[in-house]
C-alpha cells in the first residue's frame, strides 16, 4: 500500500509545475459581496428552526482547529477579508468567547506545532492569544530506541534557530483561533448544527445581467452548492470546505474515495507531572511502538504512548501508581539499556560518520525526567492512515484530517492541516485577484497540486517508520542504530531532518523523525 501512495506522488509532483502567481496587497481592492441574505452582523450565531435560505462565498463544514485556521486566514488577507463565510459545527464552544480557565489542569489532547505553523498563526493574528495561555517552547529533542545501540539529539542551534517547536493544548489553539476570528471585521455566521445533505447541479447557461438572481436560481444553474443542516436550515455557497475530520461528512457526500488502513495499535495519551519543569521533547522507540514525553509547562508533560489495543486497555484501567511505574519503566531502563554516549569513552563503531558534526552531536545521552503522578485522565484512540484520492471537485475542497490522517509518531498531523489552510486561503486570494470563480476546479486544482505531494511524502515516511520500528530483528536493529548515528553525526543530514520536521523544507531524508 505504501507503493500505492508513493506511486501517486510521482503523478502529482508534476502538478507543482503549475504556474503560481503572487500578488501584492496593493492590488487588493474592496471586494463587494454578491450574496443575498447576508448576516445582519459581523459575527452571528444562527439559532435552530430558522427558515431563511442564506448565501455565502465560503461554507466551512467543521469548526475545529483547521477549519477555524482557514477562516482566520481568509479574514487576515486584503483580497479575502470581505468574503462572507459560514461555519457549520455543532460544538457549543464556538458560541463562547473564552472557555479556558487558567486554574484548569492541562488537557491531555495537545499538539506539537512547528515553527512554520507558529509563523502562520502570527500572520493571521492568532499567536498572540496562544501566548496568553499555557504553552511550552522547546529547543532540544532526544530520540533513541530500546536496544541501547544509538540515540540522536536535535538542538535548535543546529539550524541557527531559537526553538524547534511548541507544545500547546488543542483547546488553547482552538480558543485562540476563535478569539482571533471574533476580533476581526469579518462577515461570518456560525451555524450550531450538522450537515445532513449537499447538492450541486451541473453548470448551465450564464445568469442574466438584467436581474439579481436568487440563491435558488444560482443553484439551479450550477453556480452554488446547496447544504441542508440538521436543524432544517438550508444555505448556499460558492465553495464548500470539508474540514470535518477523519470521518468527514463532506468527503462522503462529495463521493471522494480514500486509500488507507488501520494499524494494530492504539495510542494512550495523558498529562503527567514532574518535580521540576521539563524543557526537552523525548521520544523512545519500544518493541510495541514509540512513547513520547512532551513538555507543556508548569512541571507538566504530555504522554503519547503507542501500543497494541489490549495493552492500551490494560494501561487505561490500571491504578495510577501502577501506571506511573510502568511509564517510568518505559522511559528509563525498561526494555533495554541506555545508549552509551560517545564521550563516555566507549568504543565507537560509527566513528566514520563523524565529520563536520553539529553542536548537538557532542551532547551526551540524558535520562528523561521522572514522572511522579498523573495529572489527567488517560484517553485511548485507535491509529490509522487514510488519504483521499482527490482533494477537490467542483465547489468542494478537503483540508486537514478530512483529506489525510497520519500516524502520530512525529506529531505532524495538525501541522499538515494548518499547511492546507494556509495554502487554500492563498489560492482563493489569487483566484479573486484575477476574477476567477473560487469554486471552479481549475483554481482548486492548484491547491491540490501543492498540498497533495507534500502530504503523501510525509504519510509515506511516517508509515515507513511505523513499520520499521515494529520489528525486533537483529540486523534491522543494527541498521536502525546506524541511522541514529548518521542523524547524530552527519551535519547536513541532521539539518535537513530538522528543517523538514519544522515545515521549512519540502522533501525529507529517510531518517528518524521526532515528535
Amino acid at each position: 500500500m505504501n507503493r500505492i501512495i508513493v506511486g501517486r506522488l510521482s503523478v502529482n509532483v508534476s502538478g507543482l509545475r503549475v504556474l503560481q502567481r503572487s500578488f501584492c496587497s496593493s492590488v487588493a481592492e474592496k471586494v463587494s459581496s454578491s450574496n443575498s441574505g447576508q448576516p445582519s452582523s459581523e459575527s452571528e450565531v444562527k439559532q435552530s428552526f430558522t427558515n431563511n435560505d442564506d448565501q455565502y462565498d465560503v461554507a466551512v463544514v467543521g469548526g475545529g482547529m483547521v477549519g477555524m485556521a482557514l477562516a482566520c486566514s481568509l479574514a487576515s488577507m486584503p483580497l479575502t477579508k470581505h468574503l462572507s463565510v459560514a461555519i457549520i459545527d455543532s460544538n457549543p464552544a464556538l458560541g463562547k468567547s473564552n472557555f479556558i480557565k487558567k486554574e484548569d489542569p492541562p488537557d491531555p489532547r495537545v499538539s506539537t506545532v512547528t515553527p512554520a505553523t507558529i509563523s502562520f498563526f502570527k500572520e493571521i493574528g492568532a499567536w498572540q492569544y496562544v501566548q496568553q495561555h499555557r504553552h511550552a517552547y522547546f529547543d532540544k529533542m532526544q530520540v533513541w530506541d530500546y536496544t541501547g545501540l544509538g540515540y540522536t539529539t536535535y538542538n535548535a542551534r543546529d539550524v541557527n534557530k531559537e526553538i524547534l517547536g511548541c507544545v500547546v493544548e488543542n483547546k488553547v489553539l482552538h480558543s485562540s483561533l476563535l478569539s482571533c476570528m471574533q476580533n476581526t471585521e469579518f462577515q461570518k455566521t456560525i451555524y450550531p448544527s450538522r450537515l445532513t445533505s449537499m447538492a450541486l447541479l451541473p453548470s448551465s447557461s450564464s445568469i442574466s445581467v438584467d436581474s439579481t438572481p436568487s440563491a435558488t436560481t444560482l443553484f439551479t444553474k450550477g453556480h452554488l452548492a446547496k447544504l441542508d443542516l440538521s436543524d432544517g436550515t438550508s444555505l448556499y455557497a460558492k465553495l464548500v470546505v470539508g474540514a470535518d475530520g477523519g470521518k468527514s461528512r463532506v468527503r462522503e457526500l462529495a463521493g471522494f474515495k480514500t486509500t488507507g488502513w488501520s494499524y494494530s495499535q492504539n495510542a494512550i495519551i495523558c498529562t503527567v507531572e514532574h518535580n521540576k519543569e521539563n524543557y526537552c521533547a523525548w521520544q523512545r522507540f519500544l518493541t510495541t511502538g514509540p512513547i513520547a514525553l512532551l513538555p507543556i509547562g508548569d512541571n507538566f508533560s504530555n504522554i503519547v504512548w503507542t501500543m497494541n489495543p489490549k495493552d492500551a486497555s490494560d494501561c487505561k484501567s490500571m491504578n495510577e501508581d501502577d501506571f506511573v511505574k510502568i511509564l517510568n519503566h518505559a522511559l528509563d531502563y525498561g526494555y533495554g539499556p541506555h545508549p552509551k554516549s560517545i564521550s563516555s569513552g566507549s568504543v565507537d563503531m560509527f566513528s566514520w560518520f563523524r565529520g563536520d558534526a553539529t553542536l548537538s552531536a557532542k551532547e551526551c545521552f540524558e535520562v528523561p525526567p521522572r514522572v511522579v503522578k498523573l495529572a489527567s485522565e488517560r484517553m485511548v484512540f485507535p491509529l490509522s492512515l487514510k488519504h483521499a484520492n482527490n482533494y477537490v471537485s467542483k465547489r468542494v475542497v478537503l483540508i486537514g484530517d478530512a483529506a489525510h490522517t497520519v500516524h502520530p509518531l512525529a506529531g505532524q498531523g495538525v501541522n499538515l492541516g494548518f499547511g492546507d489552510a494556509s495554502t487554500l486561503s492563498r489560492i482563493i486570494a489569487e483566484g479573486i485577484a484575477v476574477g476567477a470563480d473560487i469554486g471552479e476546479v481549475s483554481l482548486l486544482k492548484k491547491y491540490e497540486a501543492e498540498r497533495k505531494p507534500a502530504n503523501i511524502v510525509m504519510m509515506a515516511v511516517l508509515d515507513g517508520f511505523q513499520k520499521a520500528y515494529s520489528v525486533d530483528f537483529g540486523p534491522l536493529n543494527i541498521l536502525r542504530a546506524a541511522a541514529f548515528h548518521g542523524a547524530q553525526y552527519i551535519s547536513p543530514l541532521k539539518r535537513n531532518i530538522i528543517s523538514y520536521a519544522s515545515g521549512e523544507q519540502r522533501l525529507p531524508l529517510p531518517l528518524p523523525l521526532f515528535t
